[in-house]
């Protein structure tokens, strides 16, 4: 199968603090070796602190790694600007958080709707209908977030996510804030949208259970895949 990231001996160290009480540098992530194949899913697993989070912040380019080589769909991004890993990401990775992260402003339809047109990808109104249709909130298209329970908000983000059919999707606890009914949905979503669209699954999750659905389990440690 075709690798969709691979990371290579890739560090994260955040400098001294300026002042008296600096007490040296602080290495997050200490030589990290991960990769994940198209149509994987992948749970990475560990305390809080572990480096789970900085080890897909670095992987989707949202964080510079300090050394080490990252390629994600096939291109190195370790020495890519902004606009280069924009470009690349746009429509073929997707990223769901804890904290849902919808435009308070817009309706479910159109937080779905957004990123669509971002990506300047064609039937944007069909997509984004098919993807509320697909996690069951058709019917609440257009209600506002403030107007959904968690486990609905979270429903929508899991559309926005997947309405562009990515290659690539990091979920960072997408359990985390909700209840155990509610994020048995959320999970059961995550897993039959990316496996029915061929997407790469990685999720980082404290739920045991949650963890046991994936396709290989990874555990960190201090930084490190122990």
């Amino acid at each position: 199968m075709t690798e969709r990231l691979r990371m290579t001996g890739v560090w994260l160290t955040f400098p001294a603090a300026k002042g008296a009480e600096a007490t040296g540098s602080l290495d997050v992530l200490k030589g990290i070796d991960f990769s994940a194949r198209a149509g994987e899913s992948v749970a990475i697993v560990g305390p809080s602190g572990s480096g789970k989070s900085s080890l897909v912040a670095i992987a989707a380019g949202l964080e510079r790694a300090s050394r080490g080589e990252v390629t994600l769909l096939g291109e190195r991004i370790d020495a890519y600007d902004e606009d280069k890993l924009a470009k690349l990401r746009r429509g073929r990775v997707s990223m769901v958080f804890q904290s849902f992260h919808l435009l308070e402003t817009m309706t479910a339809f159109d937080n779905v709707r957004a990123p669509l047109e971002i990506a300047r990808l064609g039937e944007v109104n069909a997509r984004a209908k098919a993807a509320l249709e697909a996690v069951g909130l058709a019917e609440r298209r257009l209600h506002y977030p403030g107007q959904l329970s968690g486990g609905e908000r979270q429903r929508v983000a899991v559309a926005r996510a997947l309405a562009c059919e990515p290659s690539l999707v990091f979920a960072d606890e997408p359990t985390g804030n909700l209840d155990a009914a509610s994020g048995a949905v959320v999970a059961d979503l995550l897993f039959s949208i990316t496996r029915k669209q061929g997407a790469t699954l990685i999720i980082v999750t404290h739920d045991g259970e949650l963890a046991a659905r994936a396709d290989r389990t990874v555990h960190m440690r201090d930084g490190r895949i122990i």
